[in-house]
């Protein structure tokens, strides 16, 4: 077993974070951290992910991906500002569902622009009244001659109101279990225009959580993706690699809280000496740094485990739920470290905890991930 990064893990992740240094950050900055980034700001950021082959690192190269390890995706994951990886994991999941459930005649027409950052995408599955379970989902799709029509509404779509291509999970039919299957549908906004808003959320402020409309929503009947079978399963399956990058997320904030903490704890004095020096201080940072550390650890073992092509179910949960949690704490901890500059906007800690509470929500509440963690353990479902 072995815990050290390799000379090539340490080139990855020295390379990751000069290119966010570089490329993205002054993109970022040069617009506001409130609002969300304008999509041709989003666009050159995407050109940049795209030199790194982050378009599409779970396809593979034969089939146009760059057929990268979730570990070693998720080393540039982590080193990327969060809203911009919930971005990048929206589109390059969605990336990996179409290219699983299409024909080669749909994916000569959908994919080059999205392999090629130029296009941007998302899926749009969650509804007021389905989250996790997708199964749950009540936005139906009917087959009429040469069209599809969709009636239906959804929720904190990613990238939804950016994206040229939007994969909508749509119940299709009923199993021989009584269960319902999902077909995903592919809706272009240029070629057929439907409802859409962004959601205004207190964190993540310049990214694009969106909400979208479909009454009667037609499209071409080759829009239809039935290759891959029930789309339900492509969801868990891309989940399993979606919670810990998210658990990533929260461990890239949570590190930017302590080198903030550290720093300030060696410069502020109270009765006569550095903060430094006094013990709760160095107990609070003590637990931060535990806090990263663990949630790290769990995040790449999660990651690992989907590379050995083992069942991941239970550790990708574990991990996402653990790493987002123990992450808010750190930072909330950093704060008290601050004392009352903790409170301050200039500090930036009240953004980062902000963006942090965002994580929780995306591929599963917290509730489910304990109750797939107990299936995991027990052998039995407690939510079916």
């Amino acid at each position: 077993m072995e815990f050290a990064l390799t000379e090539e893990q340490t080139l990855i992740q020295e390379s990751a974070r000069r290119m966010v240094e570089r490329d993205i950050q002054p993109i970022l900055d040069a617009n506001d951290p409130d609002t969300s980034l304008p999509k041709a700001e989003l666009l050159k950021i995407y050109a940049v992910l795209n030199e790194q082959g982050l378009m599409a690192p779970r396809v593979s190269e034969a089939d146009g991906g760059s057929g990268m390890s979730m570990v070693t995706y998720g080393m540039f994951y982590e080193a990327l500002p969060p809203w911009v990886a919930i971005s990048l994991m929206g589109h390059e999941c969605t990336i990996a569902r179409i290219h699983a459930e299409t024909t080669p005649e749909q994916r000569e027409r959908f994919l080059p622009a999205l392999f090629a950052g130029k296009g941007i995408c998302g899926t749009a599955t969650t509804e007021p009244g389905a989250g996790s379970d997708p199964r749950g989902v009540s936005t139906r799709m009917r087959v009429e001659g040469d069209e599809v029509v969709i009636n239906g509404r959804k929720l904190w779509i990613t990238n939804g109101s950016v994206a040229d291509v939007l994969a909508v999970t749509c119940v299709d039919d009923v199993d021989d279990k009584g269960r319902t299957t999902l077909k995903r549908v592919i809706v272009e906004q240029e070629k057929q225009p439907f409802e859409i808003r962004e959601i205004d959320t207190f964190g993540l402020k310049q990214g694009h959580l969106s909400e979208a409309v479909f009454e009667d929503y037609r499209v071409p009947r080759e829009n239809l993706l039935e290759s891959g079978g029930d789309a339900a399963r492509m969801l868990t399956v891309t989940w399993n690699g979606n919670r810990p990058l998210v658990g990533l997320a929260g461990v890239h904030l949570a590190q930017k809280a302590f080198d903030l903490a550290r720093e300030y704890a060696g410069v502020r004095t109270q009765f006569g000496k550095p903060i430094a020096g006094h013990q709760l201080v160095q107990k609070n940072l003590a637990d931060i740094e535990t806090a990263i550390v663990t949630s790290r650890l769990l995040c790449y073992s999660a990651l690992e485990t989907l590379d050995r092509g083992d069942r991941s179910n239970g550790i990708s949960a574990m991990a996402k739920r653990y790493a987002t949690t123990a992450c808010e704490q750190a930072i909330n901890l950093a704060m008290h470290v601050h004392g009352g500059m903790g409170i301050a906007c200039e500090t930036g800690l009240e953004r980062l905890l902000r963006d942090c509470r965002m994580l929780p929500v995306p591929d599963a509440t917290n509730e489910i991930l304990t109750l797939i963690q107990g299936r995991e353990i027990t052998g039995t479902a407690a939510f079916r």
